[in-house]
């Protein structure tokens, strides 16, 4: 039997975007609080019954989110712009290196109802 595992966190973060629709806005600094959720999928190992140690995720993911909290998101290294898709790409890839059995990661912004998902496949 497989399992999924997964734990939410938030982050608000500022950002340009040059993009062709809503330039004025979107072209001056203006922020978000965003929404993310990561979920891993396995077996729960034999001696702990766990896919991983929620103690263990929390502290990965927060190792994340202190690279996005309260930043300029067209400053933070590797991001690219901030768009929700490469914040899911972002994210996916700082957690799959320590945590290889991520399968999704998902980024929201509750107020404008915008939501995008990475779906990724372990190892």
């Amino acid at each position: 039997m497989r399992y999924e595992l997964s734990q939410k966190f938030f982050f608000e973060a500022a950002h340009t975007l040059d993009r062709d629709i809503g330039t004025d806005s979107s072209r001056r600094i203006h922020g978000h609080t965003y929404h993310a959720q990561v979920v891993l999928s396995g077996t729960p190992d034999t001696t702990s019954s766990m896919i991983v140690d929620l103690g263990v995720l929390k502290k990965h993911i927060e190792t994340v989110r202190d690279q996005l909290d309260h930043r300029f998101l067209d400053e933070v290294p590797d991001l690219g712009p901030a768009t929700l898709e490469n914040l899911c790409a972002y994210i996916y890839k700082k957690l799959a290196a320590v945590l290889p059995n991520v399968v999704r990661v998902g980024i929201e912004r509750p107020a404008s109802g915008d939501r995008c998902q990475l779906i990724c496949h372990p190892g």
